[in-house]
């Protein structure tokens, strides 16, 4: 259990971020846009997952390219090594602060369509998959915090240099398809859908916000205060 439990974890925060609010509105009106100019049902699941794709290879790519590069110098992968428990304790409290809304990244307020964009959702499936590589870097507060402040410390603390990232932009594909599969062969379901997962979204982001935040202090009080708990 103990193995499986960082792949879990990583699957569950990509979940998380497809289906935050920034990224699960612009993950539908993106295969909503895309599902009308390529026509048949089965095109427009197929653009779902080339969209799918695309974002999830952008997710992999940042974090392996992060993950590699922290671990890669000697010193810096020294240091992780040594005190990672005592570095992540305030990271996941500032995470978990970020997703109870109780912090505000005003960095992170993710970005409009573009020209690019409005070129690549013209391009049918090839440019679906582009458009999900380009907005997957437009990070909102929620997805900011569950990409910067959860995956990248599971991977590094784990010496995880593709697997937990790969593992994490699977997660974030999956609802994306079940939303393209919806648009194609159900357009009222798509709403009834979104609801759902909103209400979903609400749920799950707070409980998760709050036990980043209850191990944060934790791993605060038992490696950087010291005491025995």
């Amino acid at each position: 259990m103990e193995r499986l439990a960082p792949g879990l974890t990583a699957l569950w925060l990509g979940i998380l971020t497809s289906i935050s609010p920034c990224p699960l509105a612009s993950n539908i009106a993106a295969v909503s846009y895309v599902g009308r100019r390529v026509g048949a049902p089965r095109r427009v699941v197929l653009a779902g997952v080339a969209y799918s794709l695309g974002r999830a290879l952008t997710y992999v790519l940042v974090a392996t390219v992060v993950v590699t590069s922290l671990l890669s110098v000697p010193s810096v992968s020294f240091f992780l090594q040594s005190r990672m428990n005592q570095v992540l304790g305030p990271v996941l409290i500032l995470a978990g602060l970020v997703m109870l809304g109780w912090l505000r990244l005003p960095w992170f307020q993710g970005g409009g369509a573009g020209a690019l964009e409005q070129r690549l959702a013209g391009a049918g499936i090839p440019g679906a998959a582009g458009l999900g590589a380009i907005f997957a870097l437009s990070f909102c507060p929620v997805s900011a915090g569950l990409f910067f402040g959860g995956l990248l410390p599971l991977a590094t603390g784990s010496s995880s240099r593709f697997i937990l990232p790969a593992i994490y932009g699977v997660g974030t594909g999956l609802p994306v398809v079940v939303l393209a599969t919806l648009l194609a062969f159900g357009a009222g379901g798509i709403g009834r859908a979104f609801a759902a997962l909103t209400r979903f979204e609400r749920v799950a982001t707070r409980v998760t916000g709050g036990v980043f935040v209850l191990a944060g202090i934790y791993l605060v009080l038992t490696h950087i205060v010291g005491l025995s708990i």
